[in-house]
């Protein structure tokens, strides 16, 4: 079940999969906190009320980051694998 955002209009701008937040096209725009909307960077935008994102006053409830690179593990030693190595195709490259 797709749970939609609408705008105050009543119009539906988007919807919420897991902790995040797609426009209609199904692009990623941002993220939850429990009920805090932050944009994909991290930066509060909100609250999510009523199937709405809006402004309680709340005050700023800050940035919660971008989970960004995790680093570089390094090498783990080559690995004998009878299947050939698709990972590019889903990097797009």
């Amino acid at each position: 079940m797709t749970d939609y955002i609408y705008r105050k209009s009543g119009e539906a701008a988007g919807f919420r999969r897991g902790r995040y937040i797609y426009d209609m096209r199904g692009r990623a725009v941002g993220q939850l906190n429990g009920t805090h909307v932050h944009k994909l960077s991290g930066s509060y935008v909100g609250e999510l009320c009523d199937d709405m994102v809006v402004n309680k006053h709340l005050g700023n409830y800050g940035n919660i980051g971008n989970p960004g690179s995790p680093g570089n593990p390094g090498n783990r030693g080559s690995r004998g694998c009878s299947y050939p190595d698709v990972l590019e195709k889903l990097l797009g490259r």
